[in-house]
């Protein structure tokens, strides 16, 4: 395909592309009506104005309630200031900013390059990402994560390792998962930055139980450890381990530990490849596929922890397959599965999801990044000295093309500017459908 070369005819292209993606948004996947952040912002509310205990709230007509850590609702505390409707909008704008600052790092600013006419057209291409769909449509808080957790990849690859920890600390406050970001910095030997992360969330965790000192005993003792205040496991939407088990009719923990241990061992093994080879990147993005597997619950918003991978595979040499895996989890197909995940056909298509970031935790590049990228771990030898200015340039490791001048390998920044480039529902997170006849079932989940 060419692209047009005037103003004029790229104009018409974007305005057009636009109009279909709106279509597409309006009609295929439904809007979500902003119910998880009705969830916050009620929860909120009540707990503040009308001394309501936080983790009984629910959204009026629903059995839908809070279900994060105490200190995320410390952290929307503001939300009690506002409307919900200032609320939504507030929303909307944190996590367009989280975005810009992901992709920023991702791509190492080289949006700069392309100009309107590319960002417009990359904006089309994100619009269609179900989980973004669904993070910006429910209200959701993926992106603000993702976007600590790769503040401390930048930290970390940009020689600032000071403040490194902290956006990991926080984030595995607000939602437990991305506490495993902890055990990447201690498999890649950074102690500091996993005691500053360890610190980050200790002290945050006794911070809300400061302030609510009854919600945090009843989320440390009980609502953590009931999986039904959060959804049913076999609900289509929860592409984890655990969701292909319960689909499957099996209820046994054991095998779900058991497959838990495998994953966490496939994770162990790649992330210290990544780790030898210097390569940030991957192993921050296996990080995130790990912790999408092994969560009980996935639901498809939070797999916004697949972008990395993508960056990856991008600077890896692999677009094609980067953008064949990004154009299935822009289709909605595993919703197709709605009502019926029985058979071959069910196995494989209601969790194709959960096979796409299994075969990225398998098969993610995970090689060596360029000589001049900073190493992963510190070295116990000697220091080497500064290289010669005729000395000659290192190969690139094999099956990783070199490349292009002033870019690294793979997705995460070493520096600025360089590098790559409806009817409204009403329903609880997760329920990405056709409009059914039969509504979901009350247990089906709550707000995650």
């Amino acid at each position: 395909m060419t692209l047009p070369r005037t103003d004029r005819g790229r104009l018409f292209l974007v305005l057009a592309l636009a109009a279909a993606v709106t279509a597409f948004t309006a009609t295929v996947p439904l809007l979500r009506d902003w119910f998880d952040l009705r969830v916050y912002h009620g929860a909120v509310n009540s707990w503040i104005h009308h001394g309501g205990r936080l983790y009984d709230y629910q959204v009026p007509g629903t059995t839908y309630g809070f279900t994060y850590p105490p200190f995320a609702a410390v952290s929307m505390l503001p939300m009690a200031l506002v409307g919900l409707r200032t609320a939504i909008a507030g929303s909307f704008l944190f996590n367009l900013a989280a975005l810009a600052w992901v992709l920023h790092i991702l791509t190492e600013g080289a949006w700069r390059r392309y100009g309107w006419f590319g960002c417009a057209l990359g904006a089309c291409l994100l619009a269609l990402f179900e989980p973004l769909r669904d993070t910006f449509s429910f209200g959701q808080v993926n992106l603000l994560l993702l976007a600590l957790v790769l503040t401390d990849a930048w930290l970390l690859t940009t020689g600032r390792e000071r403040w490194a920890g902290v956006g990991i600390g926080l984030a595995a406050a607000i939602k437990l998962t991305p506490a495993l970001f902890i055990g990447l910095l201690l498999l890649a030997g950074r102690r500091r930055a996993a005691a500053v992360a360890t610190a980050v969330t200790a002290a945050a965790t006794g911070l809300a139980a400061w302030v609510a000192p009854d919600a945090s005993r009843f989320y440390w003792t009980e609502a953590l450890w009931d999986t039904n205040r959060v959804g049913r496991l076999d609900y289509v939407s929860n592409q984890s381990l655990q969701g292909i088990l319960a689909r499957l009719g099996v209820a046994d923990r054991a095998v779900w530990a058991a497959a838990v241990l495998v994953v966490l061992g496939v994770w162990a093994w790649r992330t210290r490849r990544a780790v030898t080879a210097a390569n940030w990147p991957a192993a921050f993005a296996l990080t995130g596929l790990t912790a999408c597997l092994v969560s009980p619950i996935t639901w498809v918003h939070h797999l916004v922890w697949l972008l990395p991978s993508f960056a990856v595979l991008i600077r890896a040499g692999h677009p094609r397959v980067a953008g064949a895996l990004y154009a299935v989890l822009c289709t909605s197909v595993v919703w197709l599965w709605f009502h019926d995940a029985s058979g071959v056909d069910g196995f494989l298509g209601s969790n194709i999801y959960t096979w796409i970031t299994l075969g990225l935790l398998l098969w993610l590049p995970v090689g060596q990044l360029r000589a001049d990228s900073p190493p992963l771990r510190r070295s116990t030898s000697a220091t080497v000295p500064a290289p010669n200015a005729t000395a000659p340039e290192m190969t690139p490791a094999v099956g990783h093309p070199d490349p292009p001048s002033g870019a690294t390998a793979t997705g995460v920044a070493r520096g600025p500017g360089r590098g790559l480039s409806s009817s409204a529902s009403s329903e609880p997170t997760g329920s990405t459908r056709p409009a059914a006849s039969n509504p979901q079932s009350s247990s089906s989940r709550a707000s995650s």
